[in-house]
């Protein structure tokens, strides 16, 4: 029985080691807190205005609302605002975005409109730091360069923002190089993550046992999918960030919501 106690003890130690977030100084986390985030901007395609696209962003400027969006590279390494890693589903190619450069991918239209893929110099132009930003990090092949080059332009940023990525390697960049900015990890159901993931890494992902790599001080999490150790977390000081809600409902617990598809009041 001793062994026994000694086990579980030790296990659950690993698992608060692993688990553990960093809690945020209220000055970091308080203009970020008890707000409305526009996913990829308030876009509605009916109207002319797709996601991720300059109308969106100057949309929810116009509105009061924060605005949550996605940066990656081009194929010649200039960071532009798009969410898929291809390009099919919004321009109907099937390339990925990093095979093109940013002059071809300036050819595309996004969702047959007349807008394009932006860069991320000129969204953070339209949006003036009027708003609060949600910078999400999209993964791939050269993470730190991303991080880097993504930085070099928020460092000449005049506006509140934090950042976010589903890979806690991203994170982990923030937590070294940039431990004054507020960061985020994003994860989602084991379902949704081990679609090309190995099942021992979805289980982590999805768990978000791998904290210990990135330390976030929030955590984005899918609506309605948290896990009893995505809630420890909480507890145990991450800001709780919902995404993505869909339809109309009062905040119940959450620290800051990312949206679409109705308009909500801007905060809370």
């Amino acid at each position: 029985m001793c062994i026994i106690f000694i086990v579980l003890i030790l296990l659950l130690c690993l698992i608060f080691f692993l688990l553990f977030p960093e809690k945020p100084s209220v000055e970091l986390a308080s203009p970020f807190l008890h707000r409305y985030y526009a996913h990829r901007g308030l876009h509605d395609l009916s109207a002319g205005i797709p996601e991720n696209s300059l109308p969106a962003f100057q949309r929810a400027v116009n509105k009061g609302y924060g605005i949550e969006l996605d940066v990656q590279f081009s194929k010649d390494r200039q960071i532009v605002v798009f969410h898929d890693d291809t390009l099919k589903r919004v321009c109907g190619i099937p390339k990925r975005v990093d095979e093109l450069t940013y002059e071809e991918l300036q050819q595309l239209h996004l969702f047959d409109t007349d807008e394009r893929i932006p860069l991320f110099t000129d969204v953070l132009s339209s949006i003036s730091g009027k708003q609060p930003l949600i910078v999400e990090l999209k993964r791939g092949p050269h993470n730190t360069s991303l991080c880097e080059q993504t930085q070099e332009i928020l460092d000449h940023y005049n506006g509140p923002y934090c950042i976010e990525s589903f890979d806690p390697r991203i994170v982990g960049w923030y937590k070294v190089h940039r431990p004054q900015i507020f960061r985020g990890q994003l994860a989602c159901s084991y379902a949704a993550t081990a679609k090309g993931t190995p099942p021992i890494v979805a289980f982590l992902a999805s768990n978000c046992l791998l904290n210990f790599i990135s330390r976030p001080h929030f955590i984005a999490y899918e609506e309605n999918a948290r896990t009893f150790l995505v809630k420890a977390a909480t507890f145990l000081g991450a800001v709780h960030v919902v995404w993505t809600r869909k339809q109309a409902s009062e905040p119940h617990g959450e620290d800051a919501i990312i949206f679409e598809s109705y308009l909500p009041r801007v905060a809370w």
